[in-house]
């Protein structure tokens, strides 16, 4: 069989999965009312052969907001939706993650509650940052992030709270495993990078301080979900929304230790491959975190069914997220399976809109 390796089963914490091809988050900009339904129950049981089925970064409340028409799990009725869209997976064979999302400064006033200012940090604007908003005459766009105001030390428990109530809807919904959002430039990252940080308490200044808000909220997840149905996304190196690091190394190898010691179930790293070139993660790098975390190491990034083979046979990986073959592919593990050519995606329609670009890609049936 091609692909022995990637088609293999996995035990990915407490979950068992049939493969090793995950389907990435991918966010699609397509629930108006911020509450997932039917078109979105379609859409994620379609792509049930999936290992595990990794959600669209979902905003822990109202204030995680960077993005409109993008979903939420702090709300009864997000809640219930979400509970479809886990049913029909369900009923599809399939797993399903939550990833848990705040964007921290890159948003606007027009997406946050009262028009307040966005949160992070620091009072530090990402400079090239971009948010989606709605505008006053109901047109929806995109618009350079604001400034943010820096979060006061006192008003922290209350964020990781956050995260642990959705943590606990999502439990009630169903979800197998939960994902925490600590990468691409939002607010857990603009913590533990130094470019972002200008804090002065105990949640700034050198590595162990930068980084204890992230595992603050992965303790705090853990406690509902329990560790092995818990995982995260990391981006080191990343240069996004004017987001820049002195210590990336060294913030990523404690964390791979107290993650570790954590027992979680994965670390999911996703590759800074966004021009296109290539990721730059070396295998020195990959063997130096397979050392030092002892879960699961799945990477995402420009990946083909041969590269993620070659990753996991020379083990510096376990798995591999795909992203943007899943929007064109359905089933894509049946088309690594079969050997079979890839449908292309159509980027006119990632974001916003209806089932074109959503649900009608077809399958090789």
């Amino acid at each position: 069989m091609p692909f022995d390796k990637l088609l293999s089963p996995l035990k990915l914490g407490r979950v068992e999965l049939p493969n090793r091809v995950l389907m990435a988050p991918l966010t699609r900009a397509r629930t108006p009312d911020s509450v997932p339904g039917e078109l979105q129950a379609s859409y994620y049981a379609q792509r049930a052969g999936a290992g595990l089925i990794i959600s669209e970064a979902t905003n822990i409340s109202p204030t995680a907001r960077g993005y409109v028409h993008t979903p939420g799990i702090y709300t009864d009725a997000q809640e219930a939706g979400w509970k479809r869209v886990v049913d029909a997976v369900h009923r599809a064979g399939g797993r399903l993650a939550l990833q848990l999302w705040h964007v921290g400064r890159v948003s606007h006033e027009m997406v946050q509650p009262d028009g307040r200012q966005p949160v992070a940090p620091s009072a530090l604007r990402g400079e090239g940052a971009q948010c989606y908003v709605e505008f006053e005459d109901g047109s929806t766009g995109r618009h350079p992030a604001s400034t943010p105001r820096a979060l006061e030390t006192q008003e922290i428990p209350a964020l990781v709270d956050d995260y642990r109530q959705a943590a606990r809807r999502a439990k009630r919904a169903g979800f197998d495993m939960l994902e925490i959002h600590a990468a691409n430039a939002y607010l857990l990252q603009q913590f533990m990078a130094t470019g972002s940080n200008e804090r002065s308490d105990r949640y700034g200044g050198n590595v162990i301080n930068r980084a204890r808000l992230v595992l603050e909220v992965v303790d705090a997840v853990s406690e509902v979900m329990g560790a092995d149905r818990v995982g995260i996304r990391l981006s080191p190196f990343i240069e996004i929304f004017g987001l820049s690091d002195d210590e990336p190394e060294a913030m990523m190898h404690y964390l791979a230790e107290q993650l570790s010691l954590r027992k979680i179930a994965y670390m999911h790293v996703n590759e800074p491959d966004w021009t296109g070139e290539g990721p730059r993660l070396s295998d020195e790098f990959r063997r130096d975190l397979r050392d030092r975390f002892r879960g699961t190491l799945i990477y995402c990034g420009h990946y083909t069914a041969e590269r993620a083979e070659r990753l996991i046979a020379d083990g510096l990986g376990d798995a591999a997220a795909f992203g943007r073959p899943y929007i064109a592919n359905p089933d894509l593990v049946e088309r690594f399976r079969r050997e079979a050519p890839l449908n292309e995606p159509q980027p006119e329609t990632f974001y916003g809109g209806g089932g074109e670009g959503y649900t009608d890609y077809p399958t090789l049936d």
